[in-house]
């Protein structure tokens, strides 16, 4: 699958065109997407229209950054938000599968020709609710998809999938979310698509500063901490080990320098304060949730760049759905706290399907998660 950045840089030396980048991706949504359930919706000559406008631009003398990407929004309002990325020059190729009415959000995602599949394993979940963004994303049907967070929505399908997820920091960019839980985020298969996104969505402000330092004053190799379970999660051996592994790949490649652990991280469970402010429950216990889990976040990212984890507490589970297991476990908490995070391929488990390491920042630091995530391969 040819990643954005390139199909980008085809269009704008004139080596290819809007048209054809577009074209191939539809055909390989009609060819696979009967299978995968990706998509709810595809718009075709919506599609190949603006295509042709930005052959058009490009042809005036634009500088499109992202000209002729074709890309999938996520849900059947994903429009809503991809105004800058339009501007740059995607062109939105269809609305991706998320969870329909009576399903499960912690499940699966519902396409225009049923339940939205793992592409790794069909008889498993892509996760969700950012389903179909992940899977098209993962099975090549497109090289970005837009997703949207609430308690893990991109990072959690981006971790089964195998693909890069990342989380804005609550607030920064625009959201419909009245709880102010959700942020917006993407999914690619590489992190300088990923990148490319922050460019955009961010403008100047998404790339100021140097990778290891808050506002750039000096360049040296940004600190982690590694923490299994956030003190209070119970995850499966497998992802943790996996996770692991790849935290010291970052640290091997020169990307991190892990910290001794030192006392560990204890965070309160943010599941009733999330559930709380999402559902009206007590907002009283919540307000107390939130405040401790910030200043012991707080109190780490004073000693730390770079917080580590596993993104999900288990492997993508069957299309029955996770029972009592909360596949969130591990994510939520910075719903709640509203930091920044990217999920990063670890590996494969046992069972054939792929599990994330995640990467948490201080508030404002997206630029620090895709400088650290771009020295490892996905």
């Amino acid at each position: 699958m040819t990643s954005a950045r390139e199909i980008a840089a085809a269009v704008r030396s004139g080596a290819s065109t809007a048209v054809e980048a577009v074209t191939a991706a539809l055909a390989r949504i009609e060819r696979v997407d009967p299978v995968l359930c990706a998509f709810a919706e595809v718009w075709e000559e919506a599609a190949l229209r603006g295509a042709r406008t930005v052959d058009e631009r490009i042809a005036a003398g634009e500088h499109l950054p992202l000209a002729g990407v074709p890309i999938g929004v996520k849900g059947r309002r994903g429009l809503r938000g991809a105004g800058p990325l339009i501007a740059a020059g995607c062109v939105p190729v269809g609305a991706t599968a998320v969870p329909g009415p009576g399903t499960a959000w912690q499940t699966w995602g519902l396409g225009r020709y049923g339940r939205t599949v793992n592409p790794w394993r069909y008889d498993r979940t892509p996760g969700g609710s950012s389903a179909g963004s992940a899977a098209a994303v993962a099975a090549g049907l497109v090289p970005l998809a837009t997703g949207s967070d609430g308690a893990g929505s991109v990072r959690i399908p981006a971790a089964w999938c195998g693909v890069v997820g990342l989380k804005a920091t609550n607030g920064r960019l625009p959201s419909a979310d009245r709880t102010g839980l959700a942020a917006p985020g993407v999914l690619t298969r590489c992190v300088a698509d990923a990148e490319a996104y922050w460019r955009v969505l961010a403008g100047p402000a998404g790339t100021a500063g140097t990778a290891g330092t808050p506002g750039g004053r000096e360049r040296r190799t940004p600190t982690a901490l590694w923490s299994a379970d956030l003190g209070f999660a119970d995850p499966d051996p497998e992802p943790v080990v996996l996770a692991r592994a790849a935290a010291r790949r970052l640290a091997d490649a020169g990307a991190v320098r892990l910290l001794p652990p030192g006392r560990p991280l204890r965070l309160e469970d943010p599941g009733p304060a999330w559930l709380a402010l999402r559902g009206g429950g007590d907002l009283g216990t919540a307000a107390r949730v939130r405040a401790v889990n910030d200043r012991r976040l707080g109190a780490l990212f004073r000693r730390a760049d770079l917080l580590l984890t596993p993104t999900t507490p288990c492997a993508a589970h069957g299309h029955d759905g996770p029972g009592d297991r909360y596949s969130t476990a591990l994510t939520w908490a910075f719903n709640l706290s509203g930091h920044p995070a990217l999920s990063l391929p670890a590996g494969l488990g046992r069972d054939g399907c792929p599990v994330g390491l995640q990467l948490v920042a201080a508030p404002g630091r997206e630029e620090l998660l895709l400088a650290v995530a771009g020295s490892a391969r996905c």
